[in-house]
């Protein structure tokens, strides 16, 4: 089953979750480990990548020992066009749709390409949008941060995402952020826009990704929760059962 599939078939039946494990915070073996801890507190997918610049070997090597452990699926989360592993059964073949940088909206994708089509991965056409504050990834990819209060342009973006034939929508707060999307954000564009909606950024609690499901959000994404291995089987747990119940 191709993994746009996969997604398809799984919201049919509810809300998802997809744990985001960056290569240059643990080592490839440990980064496994985590992930069979994610899949077995139900999380339905392994994104693998980070808000800068990780190296082909430690993206692959990390992808491959993820695979070694779980049976989800694992999908690339790139930086640019080097972050890229045959391993992986898809990427988030994505734009940073409010960047001020060329690069981030077509020029690396531009490059990664061919190497897409030659290693066989199944791209997943993505519009990205870096919501205030942005942290560390809106930096990286010089973003006009969309303003918390609005809702209107995000919705406008993922309106444009929609017609230009991308099949995925992500508001991102950034790793780490102190605030997630607004929910009234999450609400409108999933008003306006039928398309698979993805959340990340700054969820810490099952209520607020309770709360973020509610309001719209189809998939939420938690990264910088997964890192703190403290007690992290029950914090994961606790959070997928709030997205999904």
């Amino acid at each position: 089953m191709k993994v746009m599939e996969y997604i398809t078939d799984g919201l049919k039946k509810g809300k998802m979750h997809m744990g985001l494990i960056d290569p240059d915070e643990q080592d490839p073996e440990k980064a496994a480990e985590l992930a069979f801890t994610l899949e077995m507190a139900g999380s339905d997918a392994i994104m693998v990548g980070g808000s800068t610049g990780v190296g082909h070997k430690n993206v692959d090597d990390t992808v491959k020992a993820i695979k070694s452990r779980v049976r989800i699926p694992v999908i690339l989360f790139p930086t640019d066009a080097s972050s890229i592993s045959p391993a992986a059964d898809a990427i988030y073949f994505m734009s940073m749709l409010n960047s001020r940088d060329i690069n981030k909206i077509i020029g690396e994708q531009m490059m990664g390409a061919p190497m897409v089509k030659s290693m066989g991965i199944e791209p997943l056409a993505m519009a990205y949008l870096i919501v205030e504050p942005g942290m560390t990834v809106g930096n990286v990819g010089e973003a006009e941060l969309i303003a918390r209060d609005d809702s209107k342009t995000a919705v406008n973006y993922a309106l444009a995402a929609k017609y230009l034939g991308m099949d995925l929508v992500y508001l991102e707060a950034g790793s780490g952020a102190p605030e997630h999307v607004p929910i009234d954000m999450v609400k409108r564009v999933k008003e306006e826009v039928e398309l698979p909606l993805i959340v990340g950024g700054g969820i810490r609690t099952p209520q607020q990704a309770r709360d973020i499901a509610r309001a719209g959000a189809d998939i939420i994404v938690t990264g910088t929760l997964i890192e703190r291995p403290e007690g992290i089987k029950n914090k994961i747990e606790g959070l997928i059962s709030a997205i999904k119940n």
